[in-house]
This record gives structure tokens, sequence and C-alpha cells, in this order.
């Protein structure tokens, strides 16, 4: 048996599936693609989650969509956090060209043209389906994590929460947050400290700063009503294709903060309301995150843990999490664990630094007989990738070099009226396009400050005949006054910080 036939069968025996699968393309052996060696991986192995890397330029988004389009002809939803605003294309049929043909005829899948439903999200002032959380919806222990919050200031948070719940005082938005804080360092602090205990006015101040820091990246537009179903990511169309959502982030590249808190609650709230699936023959939402090193750059280490302990946990919700990011170094090892796809396009060595890096990146992938990995891991070309993945019992397939199939969908971005057109008929955006400012805790400690104003106001009124007719102001009027220096004292305070978030804006 020759090299190329030994080869082959190793190949179709390591990849081979009883069920469905989607096919990825065909394995390459000393720069030659053979046609009968197909790279295909099992639907049932898709929520055990997967890395897509590779220098810029090698095929990473076309390798996305390629998956993309397959997961939604099989009637798979899928989410694509897209940082680089290059994904959208999806929605509309690609143009068979010569180069497409030649591809695929040496890897002997035939190809056609295709266009796949979707939705634009956005967590900004763009245009789409406007995703939206409520304070309360996250809790104080996500929250305070978002917030990179100590042990005494979470503990402190915890108290705001539980404040809110007992006087039925939703916590919808940042405004609300802001105002309980600035309530119960001032007007109510005599209130908290009867029924919760003292609270350090330091403490207050701290988290206000980190809760101003985040509004300062756009938060503001992210937390309120009304909130977003994850249920409307699951949605199937009426010829059984799977939804594509496509998050539009190009505007939020140098948020990451919000981008890592929009994703970790986005995945509580999955892993929150989605039933337990077990061992299920597909997945049930495949989820895309574009940039991934953004997330895991800025984020402290509880955030960090938080993050991998979901990983660990939301594929048995029948979820599958995409990283795309250009060097495997940049996911933390606790998650690169759990990752069981992995597709590395090509990585370029320009300095001993790249060199090394590469060696550490090819450390992570089954040994083969077949290729050295770090040196394949240089001349791979556009369009092409080192694929491993987990056959139907779990156990990794042989690593192959594989020239990937082209994508059905169009390969370059829609144009803005397209994506209005899009948006038009989108029952979505019509029903988070509200902006919805129910009465919440805001509205309500306002009214109860408003309250003890006037009846303070009342009792100078009641007084003002006695203290005229004294030399000076009764010990009850100084008092008063002194009370009511302390309720105005937070208006002022608000303000100054209104200006202030003026100013940073600017």
């Amino acid at each position: 048996m020759s090299k190329k036939e030994d080869f082959t069968k190793h190949i179709s025996e390591g990849y081979s599936s009883k069920g469905e699968s989607i096919i990825l393309g065909g394995a390459i052996l000393d720069g030659e693609a053979l046609p009968d060696a197909f790279i295909k991986v099992p639907l049932k192995t898709l929520n055990r989650h997967g890395l897509i890397a590779g220098a810029t330029g090698t095929g990473k988004t076309k390798t996305i969509q390629v998956l993309s389009e397959q997961l939604s002809s099989f009637g798979i939803p899928v989410l694509m956090m897209d940082i680089k605003g290059d994904f959208s294309g999806i929605a509309k049929e690609g143009e068979e060209k010569p180069f497409i043909t030649e591809r695929h005829a040496k890897i002997n899948i035939p190809y056609s043209t295709a266009s796949f439903p979707v939705e634009i999200l956005t967590l900004s002032e763009q245009n789409g389906v406007r995703l939206r959380a409520t304070i309360s919806e996250f809790g104080p222990v996500l929250f305070s994590r978002i917030l990179n919050l100590n042990d005494t200031q979470s503990g402190v948070v915890s108290v705001i929460f539980k404040y809110c719940d007992d006087n039925k005082m939703p916590l919808l938005d940042l405004k609300d947050i802001k105002k309980v804080i600035n309530y119960i360092t001032e007007e109510g602090k005599g209130e908290i400290e009867e029924h919760y205990g003292k609270i350090s006015t330091s403490t207050t101040g701290t988290i206000l700063r980190k809760i101003i820091e985040l509004e300062q990246q756009g938060a503001d537009l992210f937390f309120g009503e009304m909130s977003f179903d994850v249920e409307d990511l699951m949605r199937i169309d009426e010829n059984g294709k799977g939804y594509i959502n496509i998050l539009r982030l190009t505007d939020i590249q140098d948020k990451p903060k919000l981008f890592s808190t929009f994703m970790l609650s986005l995945l509580a709230e999955i892993y929150q309301q989605m039933p337990e699936k077990g061992d299920s023959d597909q997945p049930e939402l495949v989820i895309f995150i574009d940039e991934a090193h953004l997330i895991f750059n800025e984020a402290s280490k509880t955030l960090l843990e938080q993050i991998e302990t979901i990983v660990k946990l939301i594929r048995s919700k029948g979820i599958g999490i995409y990283f795309i990011t250009q060097n495997p170094m940049d996911i933390p090892s606790g998650v690169l664990a759990q990752l069981g796809l992995k597709i590395q396009h090509a990585l370029r060595a320009f300095t001993a630094n790249d060199r090394k890096a590469i060696k550490q990146t090819a450390d992570n992938y089954p040994t083969s007989d077949y290729y050295k990995t770090d040196e394949i891991l240089t001349s791979l070309g556009i369009g092409e990738a080192l694929v491993t993945a987990l056959n139907e019992k779990g156990i990794p397939t042989p690593l192959a070099a594989t020239m990937m199939r082209a994508p059905m969908s169009r390969m370059d971005i829609l144009t803005e009226s397209e994506i209005q057109e899009i948006n038009n008929k989108s029952k979505l955006v019509k029903k988070y396009s509200e902006l919805i400012d129910r009465e919440s805790a805001y509205e309500m400690l306002n009214k109860k400050i408003a309250v003890v104003e006037e009846k303070i106001n009342e009792q100078e009124q009641k007084q003002e005949p006695q203290k005229q007719q004294n030399q000076g102001p009764s010990t009850a009027s100084v008092v008063g006054k002194s009370v009511l220096k302390v309720l105005t004292s937070a208006t002022f305070i608000r303000g100054a910080f209104g200006v202030l978030t003026k100013m940073f804006k600017k």
C-alpha cells in the first residue's frame, strides 16, 4: 500500500461517522489534496466547543462561514459575535468562480450557492435588534464580578440587591443602582444601618466609580428593558434552516469590559434557561466569539474563572462555544482544555518569539506520523488548516492538513441598504426597538425623598410665626434645615457626576 493510500485509509477511518456530520473539506498530504479523504465532524460532538485560530488573512472568517452555513442547513441556529463586521454576506447567495470550482474539484465536494436566514443584533445605537438586560437579572454575584469588586465591596452590592428586593424596587438600569448607592450613603443611611448594618462611604464610593467606568464604555445602552429573550436566538425559518444571528460589534472594539459583560451575562442566561440535553444528536445553538483575546486580555481573575466554569457546564445544555483568535495562546489553558474541535490556519514566523509560539501551538495538537506539525503550521496556504476533532465516541481524530471547502454564500459584507432591508423585515427589530422605562428604584426613591422634604417644609411653615417672635431660630428649625441639607446634597452630587460624565464622553 502506498503512502497516499495508507494516509487516505487513516483519515477515512479516523473521520468516519454513522450519524449526521458536517464536511469541512479534504485532507492534504505532501501539498496535494486527496479526493476521497473527507474531513467530517459529527453533529453530536459540536457542543464540545472549539477553536479557530490563525494569522490575519489566512481564512478564519471563511471557515466560520462554512461552519455556520452547514449548521444552519441542519436546522441549528448560530450566534456570531462579529467584531470586524465582515461576516454579514452569509445572508446573500455567493457566486461560483473558477478558483472555487477548481478547489472543489480537488477535494471532490460538489459546490452550490445559497443564502441563509439572518438577524442583525446590536449592543449599541447601530441598526438592528437591540440587546438589553436588567441589573436585577445579573444578580449581585455576577454584577460584582463584572465590576471586579473585592469581597467587602461585593458584600455591599449584595446588601443593595437585598434592600431593593425587600422594598420591591426593581433594579433595571445603571441610574437605578447609582440612585440606591447615593440613597444608602446619605438620606437612607439610618434606615440601612438599622436593618442591614453599617456601610462604609469609601466602599460605596469605590463601587460608584466602577459603575461609572462601565457606563463610559456604553453599558448604559445595554442595561434596561425590554430584556432580550434567549429563546429568540433559537429560531428556525420556514425552510427548516436555523437563523444566523449576527451581533455587530464593530463600534465596541475599544470597550472590552462591555463586550465581556455582555458575553458572560448571555452565557449565564442561556445556561439558566436552557434545559439539560444530555447526549443529544446535535447542538441546540452554536456561538462563535470572534477576536476572543479581547475578552481574555482585559478580564479579571474572577471573571476568567466564571467564563471557564460556564464553558465547562454549558455543553450539557446543548450549546457549543467556538473561540476565534490569531494564536491559541490567547486562550487561557483552562478554557483551551475544554475545546474538542481545533481548526488551525497558518501562523507566520517573523521573530524568535513567533517561532517559540509556533512550537507551543504545535504541542496542543495530536502527534502525527504524516506531518511535522510545527513546520506545516507555517506552510499552510490561504483556506488551508490543520484540523483535529472528536469522533462520535469522544475520541480525538487524527491530525489532518485540510483544504477547506468554500462558503456557499457571499464572501463579502452586505451594503448598508441590504442590512436595512433585513432589519425592515425583522419581527425582532420591532419587538425590541421600544425602550421601556417603567417605575423602578430611581423613581421610587425620588418619591420617597420628596415625601420627606414635603414633611420638613410643612414643619417649617408651622414654626414660622414662632420663629419671627424669637430673636434667633428655633432648635427644631435648625434641625430641619440640617436634614434638608443632607437630603439635597445627593441631588448636587448626582448633578456633579452628570457633568463629569459628559466631560469624559467628550
